[in-house]
């Protein structure tokens, strides 16, 4: 079991005017109107660091909390491999199923972040990786490093390359995905990152690396995708937009949308996906830095 945890909140415009409960019920929808009336009632949620009602009009400004008791989390894998460490930096290979950050009510101290800690308490994570995501995750261990680094990421000398098992066999060996990535509506999160053409640019460059099935099977194709751009759930979006959906992938179907009907979470399991490739320059004098992390079997060719 966990230590409980304190979510806060500052109000903005959104919220101003909302009652106490409606607007706890709009931001976490995973918790329905009862659960939070006995929060409130518990005295766990406070205004301004004081008790409130369920009926009280938020204000701009004000500071909503809530004293989240102590839970236990759903078991994890709980190792993480080093993969480099000097004073500025430490790569980590994160297992699947590990979630990277706290998050999704359920996280707290089952996470890349607390695991990194326990060895490198001042550790800040440069990216972060989808919880049945694998592969290689990067921490800062000064401010000044993670300036550098945050800054290297926006530019075109930081490679990112990462090994997916996606349904079908494409036409093409080698092809680059550039559809806009926005927010569009979903049943339980209120929103969820998709394709959508008012989002933003992102772009893929993908390559077959082995095409499997088709005889007796369902055709799947090995690839890997090196991508530009960061935005989340870029892959598993992009190979479904272009008509390759990861296997076994519970959110994203044909045109890198959620699948009609679905209830699934971004955090689900079910699809294979490895950050197995990391290249930039050292933050301290920019000498070329090559982070690798060997994929998981499904994900390895036969010859590997």
């Amino acid at each position: 079991m966990n230590r409980g945890h304190t979510y806060r909140e500052l109000i903005g415009a959104a919220g101003a005017g909302r009652a106490v409960l409606a607007h706890l019920g709009e931001r976490f929808r995973r918790a329905d109107a009862a659960e939070w009336r006995e929060r409130i009632a518990r005295g766990e949620v406070k205004l301004d660091g004081a008790p409130t009602g369920v009926d009280v009009r938020l204000r701009a400004g004000q500071c909503l909390s809530w004293d989240r008791p102590p839970w236990i989390e759903p078991p994890v894998p709980l190792g993480a491999a080093v993969l480099h460490e000097d004073a500025l930096l430490l790569a980590v290979a994160k297992p699947r199923g590990l979630p990277t950050l706290p998050g999704a009510g359920l996280y707290l101290d089952h996470t890349l972040l607390a695991v990194v800690r326990r060895r490198a308490p001042e550790a800040s994570p440069m990216h972060r990786l989808g919880r049945d995501t694998s592969g290689v995750v990067l921490f800062a261990r000064t401010a000044a490093a993670a300036a550098r680094v945050q800054a290297a990421f926006q530019g075109p000398r930081v490679r990112k390359l990462y090994r997916a098992l996606c349904s079908g066999h494409p036409a093409r060996d080698a092809f680059q995905v550039d559809a806009t990535i926005g927010v569009v509506p979903h049943p339980l999160l209120g929103s969820v990152h998709a394709a959508d053409a008012g989002g933003r640019s992102a772009t893929s460059h993908v390559r077959v690396l082995e095409r499997r099935g088709g005889e007796g099977g369902p055709p799947s194709a090995l690839v890997e995708v090196e991508i530009e751009t960061g935005r989340p759930h870029q892959i598993r979006i992009h190979l479904a937009h272009a008509g390759h959906p990861l296997v076994g992938d519970p959110l994203f179907g044909e045109g890198g949308v959620p699948l009609a009907g679905t209830r699934a979470l971004p955090g689900d399991p079910g699809y294979l996906l490895h950050a197995h490739r990391l290249e930039l320059d050292h933050p301290l004098d920019g000498t070329p830095l090559v982070l690798e992390c060997a994929p998981p079997p499904a994900l390895r060719r036969r010859a590997e």
